[in-house]
């Protein structure tokens, strides 16, 4: 009884991790959040010198720097993809 206990939530997300697996990738967006908000954290507790506030000001800091830069490599990569299609629909028509 204790083993099928255990297998059970095992085998529910052994089979979520495969399915996770067939989704596309995280854009550069949300990369450049998360790598911000750990960078900023960590530069946040060695300037505020170990204390909460300086840790979660940097990292909220760092997230907002991040998904910045991340969503204008988005948009570069997307440009670059598709050069056409600068001008959706309302620019310039030359």
């Amino acid at each position: 009884m204790f083993k099928t206990r255990i297998w059970i939530p095992a085998v529910a997300l052994a089979a979520s991790g495969l399915l996770g697996a067939c989704a596309t990738g995280p854009s550069n967006q949300q990369l450049g959040t998360v790598g911000g908000a750990v960078v900023g954290g960590a530069v946040g507790n060695a300037v505020g010198h170990g204390s909460a506030v300086g840790t979660v000001g940097g990292a909220a800091a760092g997230a907002l720097i991040g998904n910045e830069v991340g969503r204008q490599s988005d948009q570069r990569n997307y440009y670059n993809q598709y050069p056409n299609n600068y001008y959706p629909n309302n620019g310039p028509r030359y």
